[in-house]
C-alpha cells in the first residue's frame, strides 16, 4: 500500500527479531545503508515512532537497537513494519532528473497540450524500469505510463504537475482515453 502522506519517504522496513536483548533486522532502502540511522525519529503509517540507538551490518541487512526495544518479545512486535522519514531531512536531490516517489505521488498528469489526463497515485518498479500510475481525471480504472523521459518530458514541482506524451498503448492494452 503506497504511503497517502507525500512528506513522508520509506526508508526501511524491520525484519526478524535477533537475540534475546531487543536487537532487530532492518532493510534499509537508503543509498548507504547504515544512514537510517540518522533520519530520526523514523515512524510508521499508523504515526507510531521509533529511534534508531545503532546498526550494524549483517550479510544484506542491517542489525538495529530500537529505543525502547528490550526483549525479543518486543522485537518480534516490530515485524514487517514499514519505516518513513520526514521527506524535508533528504533536501534538494542533486540531479535535476532524479525525484524522491513522494515528490511525485500527487503530481497532476497533463499533456502537451494541457489537457488533464489524471493525478499520479503510485510509482512501481517491477525490474523493467519504474512505471507510474494514474488516477484518471475522468473516473474509472487507473492506467499505468513508464516513467521515462520520453514519456514524461517535463516534470514541475513548483506548480505539482507532470507534462506526458502518452504512448499509443498503456499497460491495461488501452489508449488513456478510454481506460477505465
Amino acid at each position: 500500500m503506497p504511503n497517502p502522506d507525500q512528506n513522508l519517504v520509506l526508508v526501511g522496513i524491520f525484519g526478524s527479531a535477533v537475540g534475546l536483548k531487543g536487537e532487530v533486522r532492518l532493510k534499509s532502502y537508503t543509498g548507504d545503508p547504515q544512514a537510517i540511522a540518522g533520519y530520526n525519529p523514523l515512524q510508521t503509517q499508523d504515526g507510531r515512532r521509533f529511534e534508531i540507538l545503532s546498526v550494524r551490518p549483517q550479510k544484506d541487512m542491517l542489525v538495529a537497537r530500537v529505543r525502547g526495544i528490550e526483549d525479543r518479545t518486543a522485537a518480534e512486535r516490530l515485524v514487517n513494519l514499514k519505516l518513513y522519514a520526514s521527506r524535508a531531512v533528504f533536501g534538494a536531490t542533486e540531479d535535476e532528473d532524479e525525484f524522491f516517489h513522494a515528490d511525485l505521488i500527487g503530481l497532476d498528469v497533463v499533456t502537451e497540450s494541457g489537457e488533464s489526463l489524471g493525478r499520479v497515485i503510485a510509482l512501481f518498479d517491477f525490474g523493467a524500469g519504474d512505471v507510474l500510475e494514474i488516477d484518471p481525471a475522468g473516473g474509472g480504472m487507473s492506467f499505468f505510463l513508464p516513467f521515462t523521459k520520453a514519456v514524461v518530458p517535463s516534470i514541475d514541482l513548483a506548480r505539482r504537475r507532470m507534462t506526458v506524451i502518452p504512448p499509443e498503448e498503456t499497460e491495461t492494452g488501452e489508449t488513456p482515453d478510454n481506460a477505465r
